[in-house]
């Protein structure tokens, strides 16, 4: 484990960034948890939800497995949730 946090917000803006219409809208914050877990918020345009989300979840299930596995080289668990 490092000392540092995990930039898993950098990472999830450079997957998002491109498929959005608005990416000025786009904001992607990071937060850690007590346990040091961490839970990204992606806020977007409501016209580009859809998009992030993808037909049937793909597109934001794809994000959270990339996520997920970056987190994973320091044995930490990590949420990735879009809000309204």
């Amino acid at each position: 484990m490092s000392g540092e946090a995990l930039d898993l917000s950098g990472l999830v803006r450079t997957l998002v960034e491109p498929i959005v219409d608005y990416p000025d809208d786009l904001e992607v914050t990071q937060n850690e948890g007590e346990q040091g877990d961490y839970l990204v918020e992606i806020r977007v345009n409501e016209e580009d939800a859809g998009k992030v989300i993808g037909r049937q979840g793909r597109v934001i299930k794809a994000i959270r497995t990339l996520a997920r596995a970056a987190a994973t080289r320091d044995a930490r668990h990590v949420e990735v949730e879009i809000v309204d």
